[in-house]
């Protein structure tokens, strides 16, 4: 099972095996594929057109990343679960906490779905907040739809720079479960991890009711700092989560799906003030998440409907044992949804759809209120229009409508065409947008920022950043063996930055606002493939390069290396055994420190795993994550994030 699953997928570069996921299936009719069926199927993808396609005919380039493989390997959180895919980078957004970057874009221009649905934004109300990362674990996910690239044009703001799609796994007629259990021991002073899933799904009455229910326990232990045992490098982490989904099909066209998510997080770390004479503290965030969501979908003679309504919630409490507390923040996203898509003319098949969304936020820093809230509307009709039997087009548009702005548009036109069998070639543009934040745009908000360095305001004057996108992709698929190449241009405009507009230098009299000051152009080459080696080795890698420019001040973007790379050479010496070793390569990169613009060197990270089927229901695995142990903050304090020291891990998974 282990030889047939792996060698059916190229795990890390452009070619994508996965399964319709617009209603995610008719879950309740049917059981899914085993590992082994999956290989036979013609691989399908859902995120680039909310329609299913055959990969091959994806209007966009497209990673997955499948549950099975993410089982394989230490995953914490998503940063963990996209590490070594083409063109993600993982990135710092302060407190040693990370991000994801997509093509060199910041990593709040990465938008993450969950089954298609919009998860509160904590990343656009809380300074360094990473808990929009945290919301599904491993145990539940059947696979994470990567797409590189623009998709306003189907899912609106914040998908300025890709989408992150997580789909789940469903009930069926079959009762189904799982359970995994993983410890890691890091070499030194803390950072020890644990964590324990449970997957279980199936019928309550055969072929109407079914239930899926998933959970976790995790934790991390605190990483002190090697230059200072006083201070964390890395926080420590606590957290459970839990979700509840019942399906019911009135007849054998409609689905219904009524869920309720709820989780935990601590977070602590230990720190000290900026200025003066330091003082040691312990800071501490509670987080708890929530999300409610109904959905109706239908497949019916003429065609296909969605209607869904979600909320999603965020409530992060902050308190420290020395000074003011971070203000309490609540961040809520109500969402109403929906889309037709029908065959219409014999070529076409058209999408139309809407949406409401309500963005609610309670922060004592956003205005004198201290609570605020935007409301937004769109539009979206697409159209994929096949040419002929090996040439497609896709066209279409979002149009948003903002309180403030009106009416924004996010168009996108891609072909793809087959000039013989094994041959793809692909090619578009697409442009998206970002509307500011509420804290962004409100004039009342004022808060300490940078340790106390400065205070920044609130700019009700700004304007959405957006991104024009050219890509062009070529595939050849030989069947042992794939390769695969995207160039790609990212012109941006009106990005938002902090200017100092008075006392500027000054430590804490200084105070900055925001503006739509920079212009920024990003281009790059992602290439990708894999093959099947004798011995039973199979050998996947992908490497992207990243050419950037600040045309404001024609000097290199910040925290983007310029060269990335992975490999991942997998070994089945038996088909219950698989042992694989995995590379991933960062290259240079500029960082600012201070007033200085800094080159850090290129650094590499080794781990390998081991899986073993003790039986057909119980799998043993175990690893060595960073085995030469890359100490990257050890050389310099200029890295933007700490890796995990050396830590062997051992797990054990059991599933029916």
């Amino acid at each position: 099972m282990l030889r047939s699953m792996v060698r059916g997928g190229f795990a890390g570069s452009f070619f994508v095996l996965s399964a319709w996921t617009a209603f995610p299936g008719d879950a309740l009719a049917e059981v899914p594929p085993t590992s082994e069926d999956a290989v036979v199927l013609s691989p399908l993808v859902i995120s680039a057109t909310s329609t299913e396609r055959a990969l091959r005919d994806a209007p966009a380039s497209v990673t997955v990343i499948t549950g099975e493989e993410l089982r394989e390997r230490p995953v914490l959180d998503l940063t963990d679960a996209l590490r070594g895919t083409p063109g993600v980078t993982i990135n710092s957004i302060g407190l040693g906490r990370r991000g994801i970057s997509i093509r060199g874009m910041p990593e709040d221009y990465t938008l993450v779905l969950v089954d298609g649905k919009r998860i509160a934004n904590a990343g656009s109300a809380i300074a360094h907040a990473d808990f929009d990362l945290g919301w599904v674990p491993v145990e539940a996910i059947e696979r994470i739809e990567v797409v590189r690239g623009p998709m306003s044009s189907l899912y609106g703001s914040e998908a300025l720079g890709g989408v992150v799609n997580i789909i789940t796994r469903s009930a069926t007629d079959e009762w189904r479960g799982s359970a995994t259990m993983r410890g890691g021991l890091q070499q030194g002073t803390g950072g020890d991890e644990y964590q324990m899933g449970v997957y279980l799904g199936g019928p309550i009455v055969p072929g109407k009711l079914g239930i899926n229910f998933y959970g976790e326990m995790q934790g991390q232990d605190e990483t002190p700092d090697a230059n200072n045992p006083l201070l964390s490098e890395r926080e420590k982490r606590e957290g459970k989560s839990g979700n509840l989904t019942l399906t019911f099909k009135p007849d054998d066209a409609q689905r219904i799906d009524l869920g309720y998510g709820y989780s935990e997080e601590t977070r602590s770390r230990n720190t000290q003030t900026s200025g003066g004479a330091p003082v040691l503290y312990t800071s501490t965030d509670d987080v708890w998440r929530q999300h409610l969501s109904l959905s109706h979908t239908g497949k019916w003679s003429w065609g296909e409907t969605r209607l869904r309504a979600y909320r999603s919630q965020l409530d992060r409490d902050n308190k420290r044992t020395f000074g003011t507390p971070t203000g309490s923040a609540k961040i809520r996203d109500d969402v109403l949804d929906g889309h037709v898509t029908a065959p219409v003319f014999g070529s076409h098949v058209v999408s139309a759809g809407g949406e409401w969304r309500r963005e609610s936020l309670e922060d004592p820093t956003v205005n004198t209120q201290g609570e605020d809230e935007a409301k937004r509307y769109a539009l979206f009709l697409q159209d994929e229009w096949q040419l002929a039997p090996n040439l497609s087009f896709v066209f279409g548009n979002r149009a948003d409508h903002h309180e403030q702005y009106g009416w924004e548009n996010s168009p996108r036109a891609y072909l793809v065409y087959h000039p013989t069998e094994p041959w793809t070639l692909r090619g578009g543009v697409g442009q998206g947008f970002k509307a500011p934040t509420l804290k962004e745009l409100s004039p009342g908000y004022q808060a300490v920022a940078a340790g106390g360095r400065f205070v920044i305001v609130g700019n009700p004057d700004l304007e959405p950043e957006t991104s024009t996108t050219y890509e062009f992709g070529v595939e050849y698929d030989a069947g042992s063996w794939k390769l695969g190449g995207t160039v790609f241009q990212n012109d941006l405009e009106n990005l938002i930055q902090t200017r100092c507009i008075l006392s500027c230098g000054i430590f804490g009299a200084e105070r900055r606002t925001y503006e739509n000051v920079d212009k920024a152009r990003i281009r790059g080459v992602e290439v990708g493939g894999g093959v099947n080696l004798p011995w039973n080795l199979r050998l996947d890698a992908n490497y992207t390069h990243l050419d950037t420019e600040d045309r404001t001040t024609g000097l290199e973007l910040t925290e983007r290396p310029r060269h990335a790379a992975n490999l991942t050479l997998a070994w089945f010496p038996l088909d219950d055994l698989m042992a694989q070793i995995r590379s991933e390569y960062v290259g240079r990169q500029v960082v600012v420190s201070g007033v200085n613009r800094l080159d850090l060197k290129a650094y590499s990270i080794w781990s390998t795993d081991i899986s073993y089927e003790l039986t057909g229901s119980t799998t043993l695995r175990g690893g060595i994550e960073n085995i030469f142990d890359e100490r990257l903050v050890e050389t310099s304090l200029n890295y933007p994030y700490a890796e995990r020291r050396r830590m062997v891990w051992v797990g054990l998974g059991y599933s029916f």
